[in-house]
């Protein structure tokens, strides 16, 4: 059976955390270095997986702050 990729482990893990309540609206997601480090893998998957993401509308990125878990609205449940 062929390997998941990497990105979708990542949105994998990240939406279930924030659908399971363990990551709350304003939480601060790991840096894309710590990524890298969990998931054993070059800065490109993890960069897609946080851009799919946040195209979905699940998170959002701060230049020079973070990425943070996106206030929850009715239309995105």
């Amino acid at each position: 059976m062929p390997r998941t990729p990497v990105y979708r482990e990542i949105i994998r893990d990240i939406r279930t955390a924030i659908e399971t309540g363990q990551l709350q609206p304003g939480d601060r997601l790991p840096t894309i270095a710590q990524l890298c480090e969990q998931y054993q893998a070059s800065n490109t998957p993890v960069k897609t997986a946080m851009r799919l993401l946040e195209e979905m509308g699940l998170i959002e990125t701060w230049q020079g702050k973070g990425m943070f878990v996106r206030q929850r609205t009715e239309d995105a449940k």
